[in-house]
Formats: structure tokens, sequence, C-alpha cells
């Protein structure tokens, strides 16, 4: 496990300060506010600690409220809304300087068996066969060095490949509003489910929205032709997977209008499993 593996899991390693309670640090992203989602990732680390071992993860639905301060601990509530024979669900909001920035509800389930089907996996080429984000991104010399710095230190923990250029590396001309990438933790994990589970979420929200600024030919704020932020997440967990073995995050985005735009994915396990379904709306705006 590397140095900034092991940073991340501490920073989502909350403290319990009263029953329901728990206290999360903070740390700058590569704008300055906190990144969204490691919020989401601590609020789901929050809730599920209120939740009996035995019940899995299905899904999440969360709305960013307000801009994180990097400077300052997030403090997160948990309220417990029901404990049923097989679901139980948690509302957790995160709070700082007397604010409420993050509001997510989670719900678990006991594990059961039941119909099964999937949608099939999309065609990948082999994580293997892809450059790494240090190999790709010091290829971009029209990109200021710092940005590039920032977004190698950001990612840091998590091998990241992206299968075709991203918005960045290629930009001022539309594409199809479509983008893979393979990712895994750079370093092995423990077996606890839920520490998977908070991980595929926080990379959830590195690049989910990438495929509305490819439908219009934007670079993103790394190139500053852009403004956004992140407005809801929603998640749901269909089947067991491994955050530190390769998983297949196809993203697309059906729809931008009225200054915001939609991302939705999926989520593969390498043999094919379909492990999660994302959905995000967020803040796209063209400077004036």
């Amino acid at each position: 496990m590397n140095q900034a593996l092991s940073d991340l899991l501490d920073l989502l390693d909350l403290e319990q300060i009263e029953e329901n309670i728990f206290r999360g640090q903070s740390r700058s992203a590569v704008v300055p506010r906190v990144f969204g989602g490691q919020v989401a990732a601590q609020a789901l680390v929050a809730a599920g600690r209120t939740v009996p071992a035995d019940r899995l993860a299905h899904s999440l639905h969360a709305y960013f409220l307000r801009p994180g301060d990097p400077g300052a601990p997030i403090v997160y509530t948990v309220e417990r809304i029901r404990d049923g024979r097989s679901f139980t669900t948690r509302r957790a909001v995160a709070v700082q300087h007397g604010r409420p920035i993050f509001a997510l509800s989670a719900s678990f389930q006991l594990a059961e068996e039941g119909l099964d089907h999937q949608a099939p996996m999309p065609l990948a080429p082999d994580p293997a066969t892809l450059p790494t984000s240090a190999e790709r991104f010091r290829d971009y010399g029209h990109l200021d060095p710092a940005v590039v710095e920032k977004f190698l230190e950001a990612r840091e923990a998590i091998d990241l490949r992206y299968v075709e250029e991203p918005p960045f590396g290629r930009y001022g001309e539309p594409r199809e509003p479509h983008s893979q990438v393979w990712f895994r933790t750079n370093g092995k994990l423990d077996d606890d489910p839920l520490l998977h589970v908070v991980l595929a979420t926080y990379v959830s929200d590195m690049t989910l929205l990438d495929s509305v600024l490819l439908a219009h030919g934007r670079g993103g704020w790394a190139v500053g032709d852009v403004v956004g932020a992140s407005l809801d997440h929603a998640m749901w967990f269909h089947r067991p997977f491994r955050a530190d073995e390769w998983l297949l995050y196809d993203q697309e985005s059906p729809s931008a209008h009225g200054g915001r735009g939609l991302g939705q994915a999926r989520i593969y396990t390498q043999d094919g499993s379909l492990a999660v379904s994302v959905i995000q709306e967020g803040v796209v705006r063209v400077p004036r």
C-alpha cells in the first residue's frame, strides 16, 4: 500500500465523538474546496457505522448543499430512520461552521437470494495496456504544470486510467458524450465490504461529468472553459466487488440544459459483473 492510499484511508476513518455523531478531517482538492467524493464517502462511513455488519449498503442518494472548507473538520450526524427485518435506512448530514454542506440517505440490506439479470459489460481495452495518469498527464504541454501536479496528487491513492483522451487532453470539438476509465486503489484493502463501497463512492465523483464536457468540446476547469460543481449523486450497489481490483467505469451524458449536465454510469468488475449504477447532476456553466 502506498502512502497516499494509507493517508486516504486515515481520512475516511472517522472519529466517533458521541452516539450517532462523527468527525472527519478535510483536505484540499484540485479546486479550493473539499472534494465532493470525500464528503460522500465519509458520510457513508458515518451511516454504515450505525448499521449491523451483516447489512450491506445497496444504495445512496445525496445532495451537495454548500462548498466544503478544506481548512475545517466536518461533523456528521446520523439519524436512524428505520431498522426493518431486511432493510435499514440512515440519513447523514455533514456540517461545517454550523451549516449543512451535504445530506445523504443510505439503505442497507440483509443478504438474500432473488431474481438475477444484468446489462452486458461494454467493450473496453485491458487496463494493463493503457497509460497511467502520470504517463498521460505529463504529455499535456498545453496544461499548466501546477494543474497537472494537483491532478496527480489528488489521484495518487487511485490508479485511474482513461481509455481515451479526457476532456482536458483534447478539446475544441464536440465528441461522443461517452467516456470510460479503469480504476483500482494503489494497494490492497482489507475484506470489509463497506470499505470497498466507500472507496468506489470516493472515486465515482472524479470523472462522471466528463461526458457532459465531451459533448460540447469543453476541457473543463483545468483549462478554464467551464465552471461547475456537483449538485446531487445517487448510487446503487448491485453485486459484490473489490475496489482494489480493476473496475470499469463506463459513463455517458444523456442531457445538458439550463446550466446543468447529467451523467450516468455503470461500474463493472473485470470479469463482467455489473457492480454499481451511478447518476449525478452538476452545474456546468460557460464563463461569461
